[in-house]
């Protein structure tokens, strides 16, 4: 993903304070109440059609976003705590739930996005796939998985999700290979780097391949054997719209509440699917999902 650096509005802010206060005036006029400053990662060719969609929509409905744009994955959440953005939205449950937990932070799920789902790749003989469905998966085959703690447990509760193996955690709980309690096809789960995932195709049954390293290697998402849902073993991994613990009582609630709806609509799933290239679906309740590769 490209980066951009992050503009500061400190010395802006600080002065409109200070007029305010000299004309009697609150530091917050009504109108404020109607704009959004949204924390996101850099656009990129999927994310900047999305939010162009969004910001659109929200206009209509009288609020205002002004996009705020982070080169590092810990900044949008610091900004969001220290109030310098009203909302973010880049990250999934799990990122949100570990920050919160490594930095003291009182971030919360404002509303599901969307999910970026990792597949079962077919392994493949010759440059073609071996198999065209998981249920072709032969016993005892070997199925490479991703060997750092939060990709491997996705990767392993998909193979779940799939019917291959049963694990004996849910799926709020990380799971490792110990956790696997049922294996009828006795498969070889080989772990490696996750950058290494894709290079395995060629001397594995299957494998389960990150998006942004399966697009990198130019992996066939014609290959996919099997693709994760939105579902108790994929919730952790849907991304969202974080805000401030007690959002719901600002005086942006309105605009936020007002910024969920427009995101979780038709329009704006259909936005996701074809700006990724069907590589993201969304994620939210009743979000229609297209089953097009």
């Amino acid at each position: 993903m490209k980066f951009k650096k992050l503009l500061g509005l400190a010395s802006v802010a600080l002065a409109s304070t200070v007029l305010l206060a000299a004309c009697g005036g609150s530091s917050k006029s009504a109108s404020d109440d109607s704009k959004l400053k949204v924390g996101i990662m850099t656009l990129d060719d999927a994310t900047e059609p999305l939010w162009d969609k969004v910001k659109e929509l929200a206009k209509d409905k009288g609020v205002e976003i002004e996009l705020v744009e982070f080169t590092d994955y810990n900044q949008p959440n610091e900004a969001l705590q220290n109030g310098e953005v009203d909302v973010n939205a880049f990250q999934h449950k799990y990122f949100l739930n570990n920050w919160n937990s490594e930095n003291k932070g009182t971030l919360v799920e404002a509303a599901d996005t969307l999910l970026s789902p990792i597949r079962i790749f077919s392994g493949t003989d010759n440059g073609k796939a071996k198999y065209t469905d998981v249920k072709d998966i032969p016993e005892k085959a070997t199925i490479s998985v991703p060997n750092d703690a939060s990709n491997e447990s996705r990767a392993l509760y998909l193979l779940q999700s799939a019917g291959l193996i049963k694990l004996d955690v849910d799926g709020k709980e990380l799971a490792t290979i110990k956790n696997i309690s049922s294996n009828p096809k006795d498969l070889d789960i080989k772990e490696v780097d996750a950058a290494q995932t894709a290079s395995t195709l060629s001397s594995v049954d299957a494998a389960i391949v990150n998006n942004s390293y399966a697009q990198a290697a130019k992996v066939d998402y014609k290959t996919t054997l099997y693709k994760e849902a939105v579902d108790k073993n994929s919730d952790q991994w849907v991304n969202v719209i974080a805000a401030q613990k007690d959002w719901k009582k600002s005086s942006k609630a309105k605009a936020i509440k007002k910024l969920i709806s427009v995101y979780q609509t038709d329009e704006v799933g259909k936005v996701i699917q074809e700006a990724s290239n069907n590589v993201d679906i969304p994620a939210w309740k009743g979000a229609k999902v297209s089953s097009e590769e």
